[in-house]
């Protein structure tokens, strides 16, 4: 059995201030690197993807670690929540069910207790399972940077895989997920090669809620690991929004995810069948959510 190689040599530090990690950023560009669970980066410097000459560990920030619900305003989970914390959240689960089931199903527990809801999305992995759900959340992502702060929508910060929207000296700070819609059932669910601890091959996540009392519901439906970044079946979701739901409908929203899906074909699976899978969990998923609203 072959050694693999270590880690090559870095500075480490531990910055107790916002302000000190846009300084770190600007200073060393992009021989800076930020360490919030260290999943996606260590294993990177590991195998040489990464070289950073200094790692700046972001945990100790004020807040970044926090998860806090308001009725009012909504949930705020701070860029290093961990997973397994946002999954076993007692607000999270009432209010942001969905939330919490992507972020249970990230990898194994144990990468779970590391792994960051901040480090998922600025991976920018089309297979990340908490990206579809950020967007059907409609989530905002606060950014610091040399100019201050930013609001962006989930839906802007994804330009591709391994892309996202941050400007040089940026960091992810936190994300902003508004108050859920009253009366909303949510699924999420994943197609890996085995049941727990592999990347998605098909992600899709499903929220579901009444329109307040005029016999009309609303569905959101999220991809992920189907293209280039994770994105809205938004046709699908505009055919239910025109017709009645029921089995016939669904399975017609079922059919327009899959026409809005566009994987590529690698080593984990075709293209063909990771579409025929977004079909069949798009079609699970509202099933499972439209039986679980109030009629």
């Amino acid at each position: 059995m072959f050694a693999r190689p270590g880690l090559p040599a870095f500075d480490y530090v531990r910055p107790e201030t916002a302000d000190e990690v846009i300084h770190l950023l600007q200073e060393e560009g992009e021989g800076a690197r930020l360490l919030m669970g260290g999943t996606d980066l260590l294993p990177g410097m590991r195998d040489g993807a990464f070289r950073p000459r200094v790692v700046i560990d972001v945990k100790g920030l004020p807040g970044i670690k926090v998860a806090a619900y308001d009725p009012d305003r909504g949930l705020t989970v701070g860029a290093a929540v961990t997973m397994n914390e946002l999954a076993r959240h007692q607000q999270v689960q009432a209010h942001y069910p969905l939330l919490a089931q992507a972020a249970g199903a990230v990898a194994s527990y144990q990468v779970r207790n590391r792994a960051t809801l901040g480090g998922n999305l600025c991976n920018a992995s089309p297979c990340a399972d908490t990206a579809p759900t950020c967007l059907v959340l409609d989530a905002e992502l606060a950014i610091l940077g040399p100019e201050g702060d930013r609001l962006l929508p989930a839906a802007d910060f994804f330009l591709g895989p391994g892309r996202t929207a941050l400007r040089p000296g940026e960091m992810l700070t936190a994300i902003h997920f508004p108050p859920s819609p009253a009366g909303n059932a949510a699924r999420y669910l994943k197609l890996g090669r085995c049941r727990t601890g592999d990347l998605s091959l098909v992600g899709v996540a499903v929220l579901g809620y009444p329109d307040g009392g005029r016999g009309k519901y609303h569905f959101r439906i999220g991809l992920g690991s189907v293209a280039p970044t994770p994105i809205r079946a938004a046709e699908a979701e505009a055919y239910l929004e025109e017709h009645p739901v029921g089995e016939e409908a669904l399975a017609a929203a079922a059919e327009r995810a899959m026409a809005a899906a566009n994987p590529i074909s690698d080593v984990r699976g075709t293209a063909k069948y990771q579409r025929a899978m977004v079909r069949t969990l798009t079609l699970r998923g509202l099933r499972e959510v439209w039986e679980k609203l109030p009629t």
